[in-house]
């Protein structure tokens, strides 16, 4: 999540300038908001005034509707608060959220708004949050994928990077925007001002924000654990009600054991009466349903670890293959068909972007050589599904900046052909044009050499995430199956591009859908509640799968990530296990209840499961990343 992250990316819907036109649509609603109005509609925007004077105490931003922006001008703040950003490097406020759910920090300047996406950690204690301006005007140039370049992290709240950008003279206002708020949250703020260093950003009540458990202390909910004996009763009391795979039609390898196709001893893709299907190695129809990092056997699964019969077994793996199999999910787990995910050791020195030196003398070599140590050692093993070659490529729409890095960087082979290109012509077609030969060459290298090491093996491509250029997109072609990350409340008009650009069998790398609660973010995709989110995988899996050529799809991710953020800050509620090791019910009787009609849901023989989720009380948007 991966994830995560959106350079070329839509933007999240999110509020412009009252200057603006501003359109919002969901199911029940459509509102048309035009220069000077002011208002509060019950599915649709507050956008209210107000500051917050350092002598009047915290101010309280109540959230409700579709969109909700509370713009404050900055003579309301501190008449004394400058107009002219230049000289300062942070602003630092106070806060108390109610809530974990993100909301949009803008700056409105006389040239334009710029905004960043704020992500508090957990929720009802104050924290200070030193927000770097930089962020602001632009992107760093840091990360090798989507996440690692959108996403920041502080002690006490995380960012995403998402622009608009610009400068920060001429300022005017400072906004609050969340977009369909839940049970109308409140944000307390306080001691709002510019700073010239970074303050530091820290929870302020000087208590430990997690319990032993690792949940957020500062909330109480029903299925809270508070003492290991509940944990270890409710997890007992779980492993009573597993099934197997036979609940669902499979056979041992997760086929659907009444199909007959030709069997090869592999895993391979068909298309059987323009539907196509994996093929398991006993000769059986087969989609892929998976969990991201769902222990040993699955997309973190690292090349040359050998067949699964060779790795230990231990308590919470056989859980986890236990669960797996009762829950009708077909890929993951020990002893059963899983992913690989290939590992390429690359000068990160010369690494731009994600795009690395692909016409130094030595990097062909190397591919080869990464390629045989992983690759080699699984030829044989008939559970390997296919190998994915990498994630999320986050240069989309910034190719002429990769150009400016290359340029500036290191003396490398890539560097000196980029010169001798651009002394052709340099214009912004051509740099693109660059990047995706670059890029191009990079895949038909670990092609071959995969190819080499393991013809019997399925190469599943490049995780793409966002929405890839056409000319990036059509590079799926080269692969067995094309996998797309994809982030929406239902994936088939990206499933739709993808196979009309490839032609390829294609499988949902990684989705997701979370609830803002218990100190836990929503993730990329926003439901109400748990039982909303169950309806979100009924939901984006059935429709999926409806088309005759998609083959599968893998949640993003296995547990919830730390309510104290992972690497980059990522905090949300997007697992089937939650911090304590127990399942969420209502997600896995939604994923059971799916699983069990797949079949004839892909066949065409049953309409796909068709209710649409709710993001808050007031409906969902078409999509989280409509403008």
């Amino acid at each position: 999540m991966s994830r995560k992250r959106t350079s070329g990316r839509q933007l999240p819907r999110l509020c412009r300038p009252c200057c603006e036109r501003l359109q919002l649509r969901n199911a029940w609603t459509t509102l048309i908001i035009l220069v000077g109005l002011v208002s509060t509609l019950g599915a649709g925007l507050l956008l209210a005034a107000g500051g917050v004077s350092p002598a009047a105490g915290p101010r309280r931003l109540v959230f409700d509707g579709v969109l909700c922006e509370h713009r404050l001008a900055l003579k309301d703040i501190d008449p004394s608060m400058p107009s002219d950003w230049t000289g300062y490097t942070h602003l630092v406020m106070e806060m108390r959220a109610s809530t974990p759910q993100r909301f949009g920090l803008w700056i409105y300047t006389a040239a334009g708004p710029r905004r960043i996406e704020i992500q508090p950690f957990g929720q009802n204690v104050w924290l200070r949050a030193s927000v770097p301006l930089a962020y602001f005007k632009g992107m760093d140039q840091s990360g090798t994928d989507l996440a690692s370049t959108n996403n920041r992290r502080t002690n006490s709240f995380w960012m995403s990077v998402w622009g608009p950008f610009g400068g920060l003279t001429s300022v005017e206002a400072i906004g609050f925007a969340m977009e369909y708020p839940i049970h109308k949250p409140a944000i307390d703020l306080r001691n709002l001002h510019l700073s010239k260093q970074d303050e530091g950003s820290e929870f302020l009540d000087g208590a430990q924000v997690r319990d032993p458990w690792g949940q957020w202390a500062y909330v109480e909910y029903p299925r809270k654990i508070r003492s290991q004996e509940q944990l270890d009763r409710e997890l007992a009391e779980e492993e009573k009600a597993f099934g197997s795979g036979a609940d669902f039609g499979y056979c041992e390898l997760g086929g659907y054991q009444n199909t007959h196709a030709r069997a090869t001893g592999f895993f391979r893709v068909e298309q059987i009466d323009g539907v196509w299907w994996f093929i398991d190695p006993h000769g059986h129809l087969y989609l892929s349903t998976g969990v991201n990092g769902a222990g040993a056997g699955f997309g973190g699964t690292r090349g040359g670890g050998g067949a699964p019969s060779t790795q230990q077994v231990n308590p919470l793996a056989n859980r986890t293959t236990r669960r797996l199999l009762s829950w009708g999910f077909t890929t993951g787990g020990q002893g059963r068909p899983r992913t690989v995910m290939l590992r390429w050791n690359i000068n990160r020195d010369t690494m731009f972007l994600g795009l690395p030196d692909v016409y130094a003398a030595d990097f062909a070599d190397g591919i080869d050589r990464a390629a045989g140590q992983q690759c080699a050692p699984l030829r044989d093993d008939p559970l390997v599904l296919g190998y994915f070659i990498g994630n999320e490529p986050p240069w989309g729409n910034r190719e002429g900046e990769v150009v400016d890095m290359i340029l500036k960087g290191p003396d490398t082979a890539t560097r000196k052909k980029l010169g001798e290109f651009l002394a052709q012509g340099d214009t912004p077609e051509r740099r693109t044009q660059f990047v995706v030969t670059a890029f191009e060459r990079y895949i038909q290298l670990i092609n071959a050499a995969i190819r080499k090491y393991d013809p019997n093996h399925l190469n599943l491509g490049i995780r793409f995430g966002g929405r890839p250029a056409d000319d990036v997109m059509r590079t799926g072609r080269t692969f067995d199956v094309c996998s797309i990350n994809v982030y929406e409340y239902e994936p088939t008009k990206h499933l739709q591009r993808a196979y009309r650009m490839t032609g390829r069998p294609i499988l949902i790398g990684e989705f997701h859908i979370g609830v803002p609660e218990n100190g836990l973010g929503a993730g990329l995709v926003q439901a109400m509640s748990q039982a909303e989110r169950g309806v979100g995988y009924r939901y984006y899996v059935e429709q999926g799968l409806s088309l005759p050529y998609a083959v599968g799809t893998h949640w993003f991710q296995w547990t919830d990530e730390p309510v104290t953020g992972r690497m980059d800050g990522e905090n949300y509620n997007i697992g089937f296990i939650d911090a304590t090791g127990r399942a969420y019910p209502e997600l896995v009787e939604a994923a059971k209840a799916t699983h069990k009609r797949l079949q004839e849901v892909h066949a065409g023989k049953t309409a796909p499961f068709s209710q649409r989720p709710m993001a808050s009380e007031v409906g969902s948007p078409s999509s989280p990343w409509d403008r």
